[in-house]
């Protein structure tokens, strides 16, 4: 895909303290989000996907490299104009609908608790007029303003933490594993709602998974992380049609089949990383074909091909 890059994430590393040493839960990760589309971060939990999330927001700080959005270099020190400004533009939504949300405060407060910090309404009518219509666009009815979290569901909560982004008219959500905490049934009617917003408004996301059967529905692109470092990048159909990496065919190979003959005639591949031999050529970040991208050697890049 090409287009204007609204995100880019450069050479990112993020440490942290552990006693008197330090753990890399991210390194050396390069990946831009093209305006409009969206690029799933695929991988098991505890490959840091989330924590590119909340450095991208700027919760945890990049220890090395930059982050850019709209071209302009928002990791290291920002003022408070540029904090401001990050903020309206880039919303995060949260794996836990439940944990995300203030059980003390009305819907109404939590939803335009980003309006009342940076003060954009112009009067009561104003604001209550973008919760409402925050919460419409969300599937929610404007009386539900009046009532607590512990009323609702947990699908009805995750549209809840939705309209509290969208309500700050942002053009780039990032959306951390939305739908895990979700039934099997409302995950999907989630996926719609947020590929709707994203034609009505002409979104960006980041779509942080652990499953790659789902994001598939929603992205444009995939990019499969372990262990801190991308292994892989491409079309989300051509990743689905050709994966390279040995990391990628096996979270493939782990996916449910819904036909039960098909799901017990199935493989699984485990994946170690003894598999590769870097004695001779450390991996690099390579590009197998047009827009497909691979972290591996040159000898296993081209085993990887041919097979």
């Amino acid at each position: 895909m090409s287009g204007e890059a609204l995100l880019s994430v450069r050479n990112l590393r993020v440490d942290f303290p552990v006693g008197k040493k330090k753990f890399t839960a991210v390194r050396d990760v390069s990946f831009e989000i093209y305006r409009g589309e969206t690029l799933s971060l695929v991988g098991e939990s505890g490959s840091g996907k989330t924590t590119i999330g909340r450095a991208i927001m700027r919760i945890h700080p990049a220890s090395a490299g930059e982050v850019f959005y709209d071209g302009r270099l928002v990791s290291g020190r920002l003022d408070s104009a540029g904090e401001r400004w990050l903020r309206q533009k880039v919303q995060m939504i949260f794996q836990d609908p439940m944990a995300s949300l203030n059980e003390r405060a009305k819907i109404d407060y939590i939803v335009s608790e980003g309006l009342l910090a940076f003060g954009l309404f112009k009067d009561e009518a104003e604001r209550r007029a973008k919760v409402e219509r925050a919460l419409r666009e969300v599937g929610l009815l404007p009386e539900f303003a009046t009532r607590f979290p512990h009323e609702f569901s947990g699908g009805q909560r995750q549209r809840i933490g939705i309209a509290r982004a969208l309500v700050m008219e942002p053009e780039l959500l990032i959306a951390d594993e939305p739908i895990s905490a979700l039934d099997v049934s409302i995950r999907a009617q989630v996926i719609n709602l947020m590929n709707r917003l994203k034609r009505e408004r002409g979104l960006t996301y980041l779509f942080i998974a652990h499953d790659l059967s789902v994001v598939r529905y929603i992205s444009d692109r995939i990019a499969v992380i372990h262990r801190g470092a991308l292994v892989e990048l491409a079309k989300a159909e051509r990743l689905f049609e050709r994966p390279l990496h040995p990391y990628t065919k096996s979270l493939l190979s782990a996916v449910p089949e819904p036909d039960p003959e098909a799901e017990r005639a199935k493989r699984h591949l485990p994946y170690d990383t003894a598999m590769h031999d870097y004695s001779t050529e450390a991996p690099t970040w390579r590009e197998a074909e047009e827009g497909h991208f691979i972290l591996a050697s040159a000898p296993e890049l081209e085993a990887w091909k041919r097979a």
